[in-house]
């Protein structure tokens, strides 16, 4: 016990005027063993935590009180079923502190709501919402005709082949992931060690090309469209350049344009044809600078020295 307070609270501590010819500490303080929630037990009632059974509307602000909502309620006994015993929970709502009345109905195996507030009605469809329809009991005295029961097995039978390989399935799928884990760790581990040791093959090759980024490995597709592609050769070029030169000259062949550029290129490949081996052998040791071979290989400087 850590404290005074801790031992009254457990009923431990007896005070110096306790006489153990008074009895008990309950009887010696007056109280009940229950305390608090004993305290209407001369009326028959015991305070207990009830919890609401189904979902419901308060009758006095029309709220609705979920399923499961925990109340403290007075409850006694109203009544006898037989030998069962008739339960009354009062409580007061948390929302307009209206009070509230349910009692149990052991004849249903139900509650019913005696009054301030009425039960929350949800209807569904068992096809919508994916579920079997259990037999009432018009159902279940049909099943004692044997031709009945007989017809009704055969429609049992009927439904179960129809969903038979979606649960075949569904039993595959479930046996696939929980068969053995550590051969699906394993398999997964492996699988990552694959793919941890082809990136870096791929980062290596990268890096002998030159290049900053990893490629990735080489598909049919790639090859595919690498081998459409055609790429210009010298071949190619000059004969673009013939075109283009074609396509720049003029139609006619006494315009001034095409007789100009026509003398231009004349007289090119004059002076190419001027030039000779030896003098040009000389420029490349260097025993003639290049102004002198310029002016050696010009006609008209020799035309004017003269």
């Amino acid at each position: 016990m850590s404290s005074l307070a801790a031992a009254r609270a457990d009923n431990f501590y007896y005070p110096p005027e306790w006489d153990p010819k008074k009895g008990g500490l309950n009887k010696f303080h007056g109280q009940h063993a229950l305390r608090e929630i004993a305290r209407k037990i001369d009326q028959g009632i015991l305070i207990i935590r009830f919890e609401m059974p189904f979902n419901i509307w308060c009758g006095g602000c029309e709220s609705m009180i979920a399923k499961g909502v925990r109340f403290n309620a007075e409850k006694k006994q109203v009544g006898n079923y037989y030998s069962t015993k008739i339960w009354s929970f009062t409580m007061k709502s948390a929302c307009c502190k209206h009070e509230i009345v349910i009692q149990t109905d052991p004849q249903n195996c139900e509650y019913v709501i005696i009054s301030g507030a009425r039960r929350k009605i949800e209807e569904y469809d068992a096809e919508d919402a994916e579920t079997l329809v259990l037999p009432v009991d018009d159902d279940r005295s049909k099943l004692a005709d044997p031709f009945k029961r007989l017809e009704h097995q055969e429609g049992d039978m009927k439904k179960k082949k129809e969903a038979e390989p979606v649960l075949v399935r569904l039993q595959r799928v479930s046996d696939a992931r929980h068969s053995d884990d550590y051969a699906l760790n394993k398999s997964l581990r492996a699988r990552l060690r694959d793919q941890k040791k082809r990136v870096a093959e791929e980062e290596a090759n990268s890096r002998k090309a030159g290049l900053g980024i990893r490629l990735l490995p080489s598909s049919s597709e790639d090859a595919a469209a690498a081998s459409h592609v055609k790429f210009a050769g010298k071949f190619e070029r000059n004969r673009k350049d013939k075109r283009a030169l074609i396509h720049a000259s003029s139609i006619f062949s006494g315009s001034s344009t095409s007789s100009v550029s026509d003398k231009r290129r004349l007289e090119l490949e004059a002076k190419r044809r001027k030039i000779n081996a030896a003098t040009a052998s000389k420029l490349l040791v260097g025993g003639v600078k290049p102004s002198s071979w310029t002016r050696a290989s010009d006609p008209t400087r020799k035309f004017n020295r003269a």
